[in-house]
Order: structure tokens, then sequence, then C-alpha cells
């Protein structure tokens, strides 16, 4: 297989001194898995650091909800009115962008071109410094109309402009932190990035409760709201700046330096990333329309909603610790023309994603309280989100394995099939949920269309895994 072999003999010549500072393996390692190993080992091995890595993502999404849900049914509010479009960031830089960057960087490594990965990590920055510019102006000058287009009024609306102010207004940092990340992850290495996300998640939990709720013992008494946002800014910053350092101190198979503009290479992480920007979008959209129509129905409707919703977007970062393993792992096959081991690899991955996740979705379906009562004490709160956990619950195990093949899917550098389901599910439910309310149908028509959506999702993706994009030209 001649571009296998190039592939290998190109990576232990990457970059000057590679071999000679670190040996081929320390770099080569995970590539050669890639190409090679067993699916569950490959899985285990790529899989694992970036699970880890997001479940930690996970957690402190959760504790922030805890420390805010103290703070009153008007915080949560808040929180909930901000929450997607922090989430849409988020999966812009490391689900959409970042798995432009993923792929094109590890499609490039897979075919032997090592400075042309290096010449896409470059470009991989300008795009991230553009994009958290775009955030900062939309979501500092507009945040207001935005939250009221949700039906957001009073304390509620002004929690969320000031919390908005601090985490878009300083989103350079957190897009430093993303870009970085799927840097590492296109060249195979996960374990740097789980190692620097576990100290920084660590730490930017232990700085959100004590600025949003104060330090015991002092005269401070916390920041209110405020709290997550401004820990998460600090945080995500210095852990970005971290993997950047680390890049540059050679250790990755590329070089991290200015380039002469090429606009190929940003169409080459665009093709990927751009079309599942749309994608993102779609996901958050659904749920901003789905608040627009909840939020007729009161604060405490919004609130108990947005402790369900919080916990379906959290499954995304879920399924991208599996599914963005696997962009790594199906771009270095189909870059060294493996394409049937890369279309195994995706549904292999998405099926261990669904027996992961299928048994907490329905446990939590039976059982609402385990999740709810852990952020309020508020009875008509725990009603609305206990209905949705019922109705949507049991889809969550379908949804999550359909996200794990759309990211696994961006490895392929052919986005269009994946990203029309997206926006199919977006129609399903927002049209579903619009006609539901004037129906007369309340929260459970509504609730029904989203998990409705998420089916679509599940048996999309699958069926997507069938067409040209998996197979050799």
């Amino acid at each position: 297989m001649p571009r296998l072999q190039t592939a290998r003999s190109t990576l232990a010549s990457a970059e000057p001194g590679f071999t000679a500072r670190h040996g081929m393996s320390a770099r080569a390692s995970n590539v050669e898995l890639a190409l090679q190993a067993r699916p569950g080992t490959l899985l285990w091995r790529l899989s694992l650091p970036n699970v880890l890595s997001n479940l930690l993502i996970t957690l402190v999404t959760i504790a922030d909800a805890w420390f805010v849900g103290r703070l009153g049914g008007a915080a949560l509010a808040s929180l909930a009115l901000v929450f997607p479009f922090q989430s849409l960031m988020q999966m812009f830089g490391n689900g959409a962008v970042g798995g432009g960057i993923a792929s094109a960087i590890s499609r490039s490594l897979g075919a032997g071109d090592a400075p042309r990965a290096s010449v896409l990590a470059w470009h991989a920055l300008l795009i991230a410094g553009t994009l958290s510019l775009v955030f900062m102006l939309v979501f500092v000058l507009f945040a207001r109309p935005i939250f009221m287009l949700m039906g957001a009024t009073g304390p509620s609306l002004d929690g969320a402009v000031t919390y908005a102010a601090i985490a878009f207004g300083a989103s350079t940092a957190s897009w430093l932190f993303f870009s970085m990340f799927a840097i590492c992850r296109g060249c195979a290495d996960m374990r740097t990035p789980a190692r620097v996300l576990l100290v920084s998640t660590v730490a930017q939990a232990i700085l959100s409760g004590c600025l949003t709720l104060g330090i015991a013992g002092t005269s401070f008494d916390g920041i209110g709201v405020l709290g997550p946002a401004v820990a998460i800014v600090l945080c995500q910053g210095l852990a970005g700046l971290a993997l950047l350092l680390h890049a540059r101190g050679g250790h990755l198979p590329i070089r991290i330096a200015p380039h002469r503009f090429d606009w190929s290479a940003i169409r080459a992480i665009m093709r990927v990333g751009g079309l599942g920007m749309i994608n993102s979008l779609t996901i958050v959209m659904s749920i901003v329309v789905v608040t627009g129509l909840i939020g007729q129905f009161g604060d405490q409707a919004l609130g108990g909603y947005g402790l369900g919703s919080r916990l379906e977007l959290m499954l995304v970062p879920i399924a991208f610790g599996i599914g963005g393993a696997l962009t790594t792992a199906v771009g270095i096959n189909i870059g060294a023309g493996q394409h049937p081991r890369a279309r195994h690899l995706a549904r292999f991955g998405s099926l261990v994603a669904l027996a992961i996740i299928a048994p907490i979705g329905i446990v939590l379906a039976i059982w609402p309280q385990l999740w709810l009562g852990a952020f309020t004490q508020d009875p008509s709160v725990s009603e609305y989100g206990a209905s949705y956990l019922r109705i949507v619950g049991p889809l969550f195990g379908v949804f999550v394995a359909g996200q794990v093949l759309y990211f696994a899917s961006q490895g392929t550098g052919f986005m269009r099939i994946p990203v029309a389901i997206g926006v199919l599910r977006f129609l399903i439910v927002t049209s579903l949920g619009s006609l539901s309310l004037a129906a007369g149908f309340g929260l459970t028509g509504i609730f029904t269309a989203v998990s409705l959506g998420m089916l679509t999702i599940g048996v999309g993706m699958w069926a997507s895994t069938c067409g040209p994009a998996w197979r050799k030209p």
C-alpha cells in the first residue's frame, strides 16, 4: 500500500531533529495505532483520554448549575438563557471548526504530508481568532435583544446579559483552547490535552464555586451568576496557552509557526468546519426555539426545561469524547486509503456509545429526580424537568450514537449528508413543536417533537455511513 508506506516514512522525518529528540515511536505510535490496531484497542487508546477530558467538562458544567441553583430560580433562568449560546461556541470550537482542524491535519499526516499539516495548524489559529471576534461582537452588543426574543424579562434577563458580556467578551481565551485542543487531536495526541484539561477543570470548578457563592469565613460574598463566566474564561485561556507551549516545544509531528497566508488551508479546514457550524447551529437553535416556546409557560417551566436540556447538551461532549477520537482515526485511514476500515471504526464507536448512554437515559426517564434533585428543590421546576426526561430520556442513547457517527464523518472530509440530517432534525423539532403548541398539546407535544428529532439523528447518521464519502474513489 504505497500511501500507507508514505505516511510511515514521512512521520519519521516530520520536523528537523524529530527522531533524534524523541524517537519515532513518541509521535508515530498513535498514527500507526489508527492504521492497524483492532477497533477495541484503538477506541480504548485514543478515545479514553478524550472521553475523560469531555467528562471533566461535563462535570464542571454540572457544578456550575449546582452553584447557580443555590441562588434561586431567576439565576437558573439566566443560566438557561445563556447556556445554548455558550454551548454553541463550544460546539463550534470543539465539534465543528475543531473537527475541521483535526480532520485536515490527520488526513495530511495519514497521507504522509507533515509540512502541509504544519501550514494547516497555523491557519487553524487564524480561523479561531476571527471567530472569537464574531462571538464577541454578536453576543456582547446584541445580547439583550437576543434574550428578549427568547422571552426573558426582569432579573433573569439582566443576569443573562451580564454573564454574556464576560463569557463572550473574552472569548479569545476559549477559542485558543478549542483550536489547540483540535491541533493536538489531529496529531493523534489525546493524552496531553487530557492532562491539561484535568488541571484546568479542577481549578475552574473551585474558582467557579468561590466566585459564585463566596468564600466561607471571609467578607467575600461572591459575584453571583457571573462567577462561572469569569472562571471559564480564565481557566480555558491558561489551558490553551499551555497546549500552545507544548506544541511549540516540539512535542508534535508538526511545527506551529507563521506561514504565508494560504486560502487552500482555510478551505481544507472550513470544508468540514463550515458545514459543521451549520450542524452545531441547528442543534443549539433547536433548543433556542424550544426555549422560546416553553418560556410562554413561565420561569418555572423554563428552569425545569433548562435543567433537562442542559443534560441533553452535555451528552454532545460525551459523544465528542468518542467521536472526536474517531475523527482523527477515520481521517488517518482515509488519508492512507483504508476506507473500509474507517467505516468499520466509525460504526463500532457508535455502538459503544449507544451501549453506554442508553441505560443512563432510561434510568433518568424512570427516576428523573436522580438528576433534578441535585439542582433544585422547587417542586414546580422539578415537575417540568421530570416531564422532559420521561419523554426524551429513552432516546438519549440513540442521539449520542448518531452524534458519534457525525464526528467520525468529519474524518472523511465530506459533510453534506450528515449536515443535511442535522438540518432535518432542526425542522422536525421546531415545526412539530410549534404545531403542538398551537394545537394545545402543551409541553408534552413539544417534548415529543424533541425526542423525534433525536431519533432522526441516530437513524439518519447510521444510514449516511453507506454513502460515497466512505467508499474509496
